[in-house]
């Protein structure tokens, strides 16, 4: 595309996901000819967690993402989660032609000090087991609600970061030093945790929820730990056990299941990599083919273990389209999402989230048409 054209598009008011479309096209046309016939179209489709309020919802339908993640129901077990509630949430979302795929538990990224049920997490029973008894019968209402997949985190030191960084233009990275990141203080609530505590406690959450989520043929998608840091020393006192691929492999062989898998955060496990430009597609593969990838955050970074920035998605340090690619070559069929988009002062995050849209659908027609 010549400068003139985009420059006049911008100007006419086209959509920042029309625009992020015609900028991959023009990229795909650059590239040597393939034969479009001779390879079955990818399975995977544009996706989000945004949410699900009526503007997010009406505008998930206009950008052609037709299949989504909601926001937590509630983050306690009480009426949101009932099979009623679920049924209605479901039923307003597929309103706006959109189908709602997947939840979140009430297990998120916050720190622990912050986390929904903290005591699965912290070891500590009674309250753990009534805790996990909440979770299984979440699973079992969502299910008989129509929604068969749910994601999750098991993180002690929720989400690390050292600050920000100047990115393209004047949009701000956020960004992961881990030299200048402050461990402050020194310990969570939940003290020091060694490997094989945390292995422990993952292991019994998966033991008594797993079965429950098979007989209901409800897919469970844990995060990785976001960022990966040093094995043994940790964060703030905690061996953050899911913070590298070898933790992730272990992770998916402790309970074996077809609903026992990731939420797999490209960008994190990007993280956690030495030279993600060259890693991560293994990484992909080796997930991918064995059906372990439940849901995509498709996101990109510039630098890799201890060091990087979260930038857009197409000027990280992974090749993007070909991340693309060995999604399709282990015929990953799910939601592909964009997260963490960078910050434009002035511009709405929707903008920004609606110019990811639109790369990854162009990237998706683009490997569908290839041979």
């Amino acid at each position: 595309m010549k400068r003139r054209e985009f420059v006049r598009l911008a100007g006419a008011g086209v959509p920042a996901v029309a625009l992020a479309e015609a900028v991959v096209s023009a990229q795909i046309a650059k590239a040597p000819a393939t034969r479009a016939a001779a390879s079955p179209k990818a399975k995977m489709k544009v996706g989000t967690q945004h949410g699900h309020t009526d503007a997010i919802l009406r505008a998930c339908a206009a950008f052609g993402v037709n299949n989504i993640c909601s926001s937590l129901p509630s983050a306690k077990m009480d009426e949101a989660w009932s099979v009623d509630s679920l049924s209605k949430l479901r039923g307003l979302v597929a309103s706006h032609g959109i189908s709602l795929d997947m939840v979140p538990l009430p297990m998120s990224s916050s720190e622990i000090s912050r986390a929904e049920m903290p005591a699965i997490y912290l070891g500590k029973s009674p309250e753990r087991d009534r805790n996990i008894d909440d979770i299984c019968q979440i699973i079992r209402n969502c299910a008989r609600a129509g929604i068969f997949q749910v994601k999750y985190n098991f993180t002690l030191i929720g989400i690390p970061r050292s600050g920000t960084a100047p990115g393209r233009g004047r949009s701000r990275y956020s960004e992961f030093v881990y030299e200048r990141a402050k461990q402050d203080p020194p310990l969570t609530i939940a003290g020091k945790v060694d490997a094989d505590t945390y292995w422990e406690r993952i292991t019994y959450f998966l033991e008594r929820v797993v079965p429950v989520a098979e007989e209901y043929k409800v897919r469970m998608g844990c995060h990785p730990q976001d960022p990966g840091v040093p094995k043994g020393t940790g964060w703030r006192g905690v061996d953050a056990v899911l913070g590298s691929p070898d933790g992730l492999k272990k992770f998916v062989s402790i309970k074996e299941s077809p609903y026992h898998g990731l939420n797999f955060c490209q960008g994190t496990v990007s993280e956690q990599l030495e030279k993600p430009g060259e890693q991560i597609f293994d990484v992909i593969r080796y997930f991918g083919s064995r059906k372990k990838i439940f849901s995509v955050h498709f996101r990109n970074i510039d630098g890799g273990f201890l060091n990087f920035r979260e930038t857009f998605i197409d000027n990280g340090s992974v090749d993007m389209l070909k991340a693309m690619r060995v999604y399709k070559e282990v015929g990953y069929d799910g939601m592909m999402m964009p997260d963490h988009v960078p910050q434009v002062e002035g511009v709405d995050s929707l903008q920004g989230f609606a110019y990811a849209f639109g790369y990854i659908k162009a990237l998706i027609a683009a490997v569908s048409a290839e041979g």
